[in-house]
């Protein structure tokens, strides 16, 4: 019986080992540009507004083609990065549907000068994971790429051993050669008991100590998001950034060296309102509040955001309360205080089309290649991943035209 009790008072004190936070690192800032700087110091008090009415703007159509065909009945998930030669390099899985045993995660490079895509290459499938992460994995899936403060590529991707997502954990790989060869998995520790219900979806923030802030999220018992700091491929720390079991996949916009927000997929039941949830930080991501939400509509599905050089920022999604059959890209000019949302561009519309005709758009993913541009790709009605290219100069018309609307609006 003792050595029962004494196992119990080992466990307990590795758990508040683990959880007691003020013996870790010490939290550094982000790292964001001038711009953002500037944004902060001018910050309202809350970052959460009603948005605008929709206005379509009349411009060109950006640039679009598709991710190479891996011949799989369902690809998902597709992710972006950015290489040091200019290049764009795309991870997606596929297989015969999601969850499937044959998901493999593929990738292939985006050449900007000629506009083609390499041919695709696997570069993780359930066999090798379990052979690098000596344990039984079922399935993989949303494959986020990033880069660590001393070069490397690093990608981290969602693991299954048993039962459905809700048992799902993060497993990381990193490329000393922009993705063309990658080292053996290793599966993060974000909990000291289970270490399960953890997945990761959007794009991680630096920190300004060459550390990454990964926004991370859970499905099993409670659907929260959580913010991971990440030291290579070790967590040492995360916090909660919402609670419950409505809010998932958060998304963040830095507004300064200590402030940022974050968007979620809304998860919510019955007739809670189906908008984007918001929370914020004042210290880095050490703590998060709930503020509220975002009048956008959010039908539980994920949405992708991006801030430019010129602090104009970006969000795409499905601004539907049910359905993935619309899908939009939003602008919010820098120069607005109150940074209002207005949709700029549908890029999907199902709308007109009878119930089982409709498509699904979905997952959209965003980077900027030099700053000035974006490029996004998403889910295209689970058989492909269609890839959008919006030029430095259309994003530049696009944001002119707002704030001559803004002008006209005030007069």
């Amino acid at each position: 019986m003792s050595r029962v009790i004494a196992f119990c008072f080992l466990l307990l004190a590795a758990v508040l080992g683990f959880l007691y936070i003020d013996s870790r690192p010490a939290w550094a800032p982000f790292t964001v540009s001038a711009v953002a700087v500037v944004e902060e110091e001018q910050a309202q008090s809350s970052p959460v507004k009603k948005s605008s009415p929709v206005n379509k703007l009349t411009i060109a159509h950006p640039q679009s083609d598709w991710l190479p065909d891996t011949g799989a009945a369902s690809v998902h998930a597709a992710s972006l990065i950015s290489l040091k030669d200019g290049a764009i390099r795309a991870f997606w899985f596929a297989g015969s549907r999601e969850g499937a045993s044959d998901v493999v995660i593929n990738s292939a490079i985006y050449d900007s000068k000629s506009g083609a895509w390499s041919a695709p290459t696997v570069v993780m499938d359930r066999l090798t994971a379990e052979k690098g992460l000596s344990r039984y994995i079922a399935k993989l899936g949303n494959p986020v790429p990033s880069r660590s403060a001393d070069g490397r590529l690093q990608l981290f991707f969602v693991t299954v051993s048993i039962g459905g997502w809700a048992g799902s954990s993060i497993s990381t790989i990193s490329s000393d050669d922009e993705g063309a060869t990658w080292s053996r998995p290793h599966r993060l520790i974000t909990s000291p008991l289970t270490n399960l219900s953890t997945l990761v979806k959007s794009p991680a923030i630096q920190f300004a100590d060459g550390r990454l802030g990964l926004p991370a999220y859970h499905e099993w018992i409670g659907r929260f998001g959580e913010f991971l700091r990440i030291e290579s491929d070790q967590v040492i720390d995360k916090r909660r950034m919402s609670s419950g079991r409505s809010a998932i996949q958060p998304i963040v916009f830095t507004d300064g060296t200590e402030q940022a927000a974050a968007y979620f997929r809304q998860a919510r039941s019955g007739s809670a309102p189906k908008q984007i949830p918001v929370s914020e930080t004042h210290n880095a991501g050490q703590t998060w509040q709930t503020i509220g939400d975002l009048e956008i509509a959010n039908p539980n599905s994920a949405i992708a955001a991006l801030t430019l050089s010129n602090g104009m920022r970006l969000l795409v999604l499905n601004n539907l309360e049910a359905g993935r059959h619309r899908l939009v890209l939003l602008m919010a000019d820098p120069s607005d205080k109150a940074k209002q949302w207005q949709v700029v561009q549908v890029l999907e519309d199902d709308e007109a089309l009878p119930d089982e005709q409709r498509r699904e758009f979905s997952y959209p993913y965003l980077i900027t290649g030099d700053g000035s541009d974006a490029h996004l790709v998403y889910t295209w009605d689970r058989k492909k991943i269609r890839h959008m290219h919006f030029g430095s100069a259309w994003l530049a018309q696009l944001q002119s035209q707002l704030k001559d609307q803004k002008k006209e609006g005030e007069q």
